[in-house]
């Protein structure tokens, strides 16, 4: 079919940066078995599906290219991009999405294992956590950073840094953090800019706030309900009046009675002619209507310590019909003048990474691999999220449908084969 020969022509296109020619065959065998309709997306049964006669080799063979081979996961990330990106219509509406994403682990060998929150278990849990920047638009999107998150323990142990293959140059750094670095890399390498979107985890640090604006872009972020703001018409009082002796007051002060305020508190003090519905679009069909009220406001945090006000920024609140309070909130450095469903429409666009990571664990077996070591959970990441974007890339050509995309059948097995670990003969009786 022709887009198998395009799909083969993408692989090749991937494989000018693997530098070494004997690397092309380990990327392309994976990449093809990641887009195969089997349920275990893990080496062992890519390399027996790829080539059912040899499977102890051929599993050899794929094990070393993911778990050893030093290719760089940053060049053919960028090669996927290059790939996508015309695709997309950035022209239209360009977006960062930073999120992470868990995935349930048993034991504490597999690198960066640790109890920590689970956004797939929606609870703390043992997991690995991964950090990624996607590129989106109206159109679609695609992941163009990942990277595992090194808990505190894990950075300062040498003994499990060296089992794991974590190499010399990763330090401890927070999530959003690494996020920043993830942008700056993006910058760097001439991605177009865009408005940056991220989840309260992310948003109510004001650190990865202000990185955001020192990197000259907007961002729309959620924040959880205790962030402070100085509530419209407020702000914190100028510094207190110089009496001629000692050091000239420069920070700025509150006082009891004029201090900043929850914004929970603020969305709930607000009349109720303030809300009004406004109806967005997730997915092609799917139209969704909620209240919203948006306000002027400055954030506030430990502005006593500083000697210039913040500037405004847009407060977001949503309070769906039926609810009690309200449910979410974001704040946004998109221009004064934007309206309400602006702010909305933008806000929301944060839907596309769900789905992307949907896809990618369901899919396309991101969270099937079984190595414990840090370059091949990261080569494995990279993998499946080349065959997904070959999928994107292709969903947008022919107009967001799977219909026209011919997907490669898995080869037969021998009726012999046995995957490792499952017993040749039956379980004994009790």
């Amino acid at each position: 079919m022709a887009n198998l020969a395009e799909f083969e022509q993408y692989l090749d296109h991937l494989c000018e940066v693997l530098r070494r020619v004997e690397r092309s065959t380990g990327l392309k065998d994976y990449c093809r078995g990641l887009m195969l309709p089997i349920a275990r997306k893990s080496v062992e049964p890519l390399a027996a599906c790829s080539d059912p006669l040899h499977v102890a080799a051929k599993h050899q063979s794929m094990h070393h290219f993911v778990a050893k081979s030093e290719w760089s996961d940053a060049a053919v990330m960028g090669r996927v991009r290059d790939w996508v990106v015309p695709t997309l219509g950035l022209e239209n509406g360009c977006y960062w999405i930073i999120d992470d994403t868990g995935f349930p682990k048993k034991g504490k060998h597999s690198v960066g294992v640790a109890r920590q929150y689970c956004g797939q278990l929606g609870k703390q849990d043992n997991c690995q956590v991964a950090v990624s920047l996607s590129l989106a638009s109206e159109q679609g999107s695609v992941p163009i950073a990942y990277q595992l998150y090194l808990p505190k323990d894990w950075a300062a142990d040498p003994a499990r840094r060296k089992t794991a293959g974590v190499p010399a140059d990763i330090a401890f750094a927070t999530k959003h953090e690494i996020a920043l670095a993830q942008m700056r890399q993006a910058i760097a390498c001439g991605v177009q800019p865009g408005v940056v979107l991220a989840d309260a985890g992310y948003g109510d640090e004001t650190a990865f706030r202000d990185g955001i604006t020192d990197l000259g872009m907007l961002y729309a972020v959620g924040i959880r309900p205790a962030t402070t703001v100085w509530a419209p018409g407020t702000a914190p009082l100028p510094p207190k009046p110089w009496v001629g002796r000692g050091i000239r007051p420069t920070r700025l002060r509150r006082e009891p009675g004029h201090e900043p305020i929850a914004v929970k508190a603020l969305a709930m003090a607000l009349p109720p002619e303030a809300y009004g519905s406004v109806t967005w679009r997730e997915g092609t069909n799917n139209h969704l209507t909620s209240r919203f009220a948006a306000l002027r406001v400055r954030p506030a945090h430990r502005d006593y310590l500083g000697t210039e006000m913040r500037p405004e920024e847009w407060l977001l609140i949503e309070w769906p019909d039926g609810e009690a309070e309200p449910t979410k909130y974001f704040l946004s450095t998109a221009p004064a003048d934007a309206t309400t469903e602006q702010l909305v429409f933008v806000t929301k666009m944060r839907w596309r990474i769900e789905r992307d990571y949907q896809e990618l664990k369901q899919e396309f077996g991101l969270s099937h691999y079984e190595g414990r070591g840090w370059l091949g959970f990261h080569h494995h990441a990279t993998l499946c999220i080349a065959a997904y974007g070959y999928l994107v890339a292709q969903r947008l050509k022919h107009g967001g449908s799977k219909k026209n995309f011919a997907q490669p059948e898995a080869s037969a097995l021998p009726n012999d084969y046995v995957p490792r670990g499952r017993r040749t003969s039956a379980a004994p009786c009790a």
